[in-house]
């Protein structure tokens, strides 16, 4: 979708929205801090070019439109050669326009193009004489930059040696990933700085930095190699000659880090439709990077069609950013809330003055938990940059402290819990109400009677309020030693009601015990990680007798999720053993535990799984399923998958090798025709797994 312009009337307005960009720019590329969110900026300038081009004669010289990227700074080392910045498409057409102009430029189609992510980081040119990195210079105004050597030895992908001792320069992107990135507010918070806003932002600011009390990693990506003064003529001669393509396989073969490596690794594409696939391909990918993309890069990758679309001032005719929708934004941190869920955590969500974020209006934000809260400084009236992408719940990701006017409030903790006002556990990051799972029993005992968990018919919430409030259901135990008498006393419980009740708990019982520990809510855990858990250990004793090492063997389950969930279940261990003695059943068929002594860790797992019909596959269930699937909750699907020797996800990948599409099937099933992976109907699929249906 192309991103609107903002809508200038006359020459006053046209003169404040360059002045507002002019700023933007300067804030953004000297400490990584600007007023305006890359849409609010993108739209200001396509406004700013749209009347330039009503108004060519009224065009002033400090306008965007002439200058590179970061053109308000000033720089004092002169580019080798001029640093210029991309422009930018939005959409098909207008990358189709683009194709068709530089076709017209070099007299024939272009024959191959080369297609990367766009980094969003700081663009950097890396000097090496004789194979070491001797300086390190910003793009500044696109002819000079700052010297940043001072960096030197603290950006990741970017040896401070090469592996062959040649004198050339090196063109990247400098950036930090999530985890960099979440380690940097780490270390500033800790030091006494305000957090930074976003990962580019972070990045931009801690290059600059000098004479720091401490260092944070960053990572580079190259994007570009050329010769320099000093070039062995042989060399320059043939890097003048490469393909892009195959100047960035030289640059990896020097032991530089390239996007090669990554889920949206360069590809090279013969037509302007291929381009297109890939674009989507990389798009749809966007989510699960481990470091944010604006946009795809598409160059003509022959040196010779390079050569011919020549350069303009600000920016190569051979080359074009295709911008993708902005996944952060600015907006207002208005409220707090504080929401108790169903095992007693006490959880903080934004609430935010209303924006549009990738279609979608965004009025909430996870704030994860009060030490984070915490950490990143935040205040009521804050302007906060909210960060959405994909199917992400919407995340505040820090205030934008320069906006601040010193009228921001302090948010409020709670003293006690918000729901029964009992004491709260605060020896975690993550605060409990002390009650725990009695704090919100209902909320507790309906999830646990819920389709996917223990699938009791007839135990709605209103049904469940009924037996807390008359005092016979304490915990989920109770419910299995409830008497017809009891429940005949109990308003609008009929004979047959009850009946009907109680036939459903007694089939409750005899569940697997991956639907009883999803019953139970164990922290840290779901229903598909229960089926995990259930299908390694087999049975409730061996679970319970495993330690945080063994926890660990089960896929998917880290060195810190695996003490939480051993400590959990000996928390429980009182209402499992009551449980247990309600005659609730507590194995899961067809498994069998692991051998310790043999050194087996998967168990009988491994063994069942091996020979099912979908070993080794990831698979994504999207759509309505039909047929003799048509009955089957989505929880059910996963389960058959993982009795086929699967595993279930949720999201497509290229790890995924096969997507379930149902009836109206939507964005997953687009997105794995972009990655091209194999899609089957529920027809096909009961085919394939019909052994393991029941």
């Amino acid at each position: 979708m192309t991103t609107p312009a903002a809508v200038i009337v006359d020459a006053a307005a046209y003169a404040q929205a360059v002045e507002e960009a002019v700023k933007a720019s300067a804030a953004y590329y000297t400490g990584g801090t600007s007023a305006l969110d890359d849409d609010a900026y993108d739209r200001l300038v396509r406004g700013i070019a749209a009347w330039e081009a009503e108004n060519p004669e009224l065009v002033l010289p400090d306008s965007p439109t002439g200058k590179v990227a970061g053109g308000a700074v000033e720089g004092d080392v002169p580019h080798t050669v001029p640093m210029l910045s991309l422009d930018n498409v939005f959409s098909a057409e207008e990358f189709t326009a683009w194709t068709a102009s530089v076709a017209r430029r070099i007299g024939h189609e272009v024959t191959r193009f080369s297609v990367e992510p766009k980094l969003d980081g700081l663009a950097m040119a890396a000097r090496y004489r004789h194979g070491r990195l001797t300086r390190l210079i910003t793009r500044g105004d696109g002819t000079a930059g700052e010297d940043v050597s001072h960096a030197i030895g603290t950006v990741e992908g970017l040896p401070v040696r090469l592996t062959e001792p040649v004198t050339v320069e090196l063109r990247g992107e400098v950036l930090m990933t999530s985890a960099q990135f979440e380690h940097a507010n780490e270390v500033r918070t800790a030091h006494g700085g305000q957090p930074f806003a976003n990962p580019r932002n972070a990045a931009a600011g801690t290059l600059r930095a000098r004479d720091r009390a401490y260092t944070v990693p960053m990572t580079f990506f190259g994007y570009g190699l050329l010769p320099v003064a000093d070039t062995d003529s042989e060399l320059a001669a043939r890097l003048g000659e490469l393909a892009h393509s195959d100047l960035m396989a030289e640059a990896v073969r020097l032991g530089v880090n390239t996007p090669a490596g990554t889920a949206v690794s360069a590809l090279t594409a013969e037509t302007p439709e291929e381009v297109l696939a890939r674009v989507r391909e990389i798009a749809a990918l966007r989510a699960e990077l481990p470091f944010g993309i604006d946009g795809i890069v598409v160059k003509a990758d022959l040196a010779a069609d390079q050569r011919a679309a020549g350069s303009g001032s600000r920016a190569p005719r051979w080359a074009i950013a295709y911008k993708l929708p902005a996944v952060e934004k600015i907006t207002r941190l208005l409220d707090v809330e504080w929401n108790v869920g169903r095992t007693g955590i006490i959880a903080p969500r934004a609430v935010l003055e209303p924006v549009e974020i990738d279609g979608s209006v965004i009025t909430y934000a996870t704030l994860h938990n009060p030490a984070d809260i915490t950490r990143r400084d935040l205040r009521l009236g804050d302007h906060v940059m909210v960060h959405r992408a994909g199917d992400v719940i919407p995340r505040v990701e820090a205030p934008v402290a320069h906006l601040r006017t010193g009228e921001e409030q302090s948010i409020v903790f709670p003293s006690a819990c918000p729901r029964c006002g009992s004491a709260i556990d605060t020896g975690e990051q993550r605060w409990r109400c002390e009650n725990g799972r009695n704090c919100h029993l209902v909320a507790s005992l309906s999830y646990a009677a819920g389709r996917d968990q223990l699938d009791i018919e007839g135990l709605g919430a209103t049904r469940v309020v009924q037996l807390v409030e008359a005092g016979l259901v304490a915990d989920l135990a109770d419910l299995f030693t409830l008497t017809r008498e009891q429940l005949l006393s109990l308003d609008r419980m009929g004979e047959t009601s009850t009946d009907n009740l109680l036939a459903a708990l007694a089939t409750a019982k005899d569940r697997p015990l991956a639907r009883v520990l999803c019953a139970l809510g164990v922290r840290g855990t779901g229903r598909s990680m229960s089926r995990r858990i259930a299908r390694h250990f087999a049975t409730m004793d061996a679970l319970r007798a495993a330690d945080a090492e063994a926890m660990q063997r089960v896929e998917g389950i880290g060195t810190e999720k695996a003490p939480s969930i051993v400590a959990e279940l000996a928390e429980l261990a009182p209402l499992i053993d009551k449980l247990a003695a309600a005659g609730v059943n507590m194995t899961e068929p067809g498994a069998t535990p692991p051998v310790a002594a043999s050194g087996d860790t998967e168990g009988g797992q491994a063994a069942e799984e091996a020979a099912g019909p979908l070993a080794g596959m990831t698979v994504v269930v999207t759509g309505a399923m039909t047929g003799a699937l048509e009955k089957l909750s989505r929880n059910q699907m996963n389960e058959l998958i993982e009795r086929a020797g699967g595993r279930s996800s949720s999201s497509v990948s290229k790890k995924t090798a096969l997507v379930v599409a149902g009836d109206g099937a939507g964005s997953k099933r687009a997105k794995a025709e972009a990655l091209g992976v194999r899609l089957i109907t529920p027809a096909e699929f009961a085919l394939l797994v019909a052994d393991h249906l029941v």
